[in-house]
């Protein structure tokens, strides 16, 4: 009898059967499920431990947060030596400073100077983009912005003065960013001195 009245008033008010009420709640529940399971609920609290406060959860977020920023923040735990001058170094000798020992450093020579890259190591390390000019002289491959194996040289020979301005522009950088620890050999610096 209730049923019925239940029934007869849900009629009355929505204009709906009984069975078309009971789909629609059934298709209204199923969608929330749904879309409630989009989203990641949070981790429910371990029996053991009391609720959180608001307050206290906070304080833990943030404390979380700051230790992330910490460990973001720490240092790199490889040290990076202090540069040793090597001198008057040749192209054969400056080829075992590519950065594939780690133990030695990374060298490059520009216009016969030559530069400890090993803070650089991300870029001029054996992974690093600028690999290819570790250990070798880059002088004409900067000024050409090339990274082709052939312009390894120290050869200026027919470079025009936009290149060369661009060359001025990537020693003035190595000059800045990295120290000076040698030079070439005057035999291997010769295209380099102009």
């Amino acid at each position: 009898m209730v049923a019925q009245g239940i029934a007869e008033a849900l009629q009355a008010y929505t204009g709906l059967t009984p069975g078309a009420a009971a789909t629609i709640l059934a298709l209204m529940l199923a969608t929330y499920l749904l879309v409630s399971s989009l989203f990641v609920a949070p981790a429910a609290p371990s029996p053991a431990s009391p609720p959180k406060q608001p307050e206290q959860q906070r304080e833990e977020e943030r404390k979380e947060k700051e230790q992330e920023e910490e460990e973001e923040e720490a240092p790199m735990p490889f040290v990076f030596p202090d540069p040793v001058e090597v001198g008057e170094v040749t192209l054969e000798q400056l080829r075992a400073y590519d950065g594939k020992d780690p133990a030695k450093q990374i060298l490059i020579a520009i216009r016969g100077q030559v530069y400890d890259v090993s803070r650089g190591r991300l870029f001029y390390g054996p992974q690093g983009p600028y690999s290819l000019f570790a250990g070798r002289d880059a002088t004409r491959a900067l000024a050409l912005m090339s990274f082709d194996p052939n312009d390894l040289t120290g050869d200026l020979d027919g470079l025009s003065p936009d290149e060369l301005e661009v060359l001025q522009d990537w020693e003035e950088k190595f000059k800045e960013r990295y120290p000076r620890v040698g030079h070439l050999a005057r035999q291997d610096a010769a295209g380099s001195d102009a």
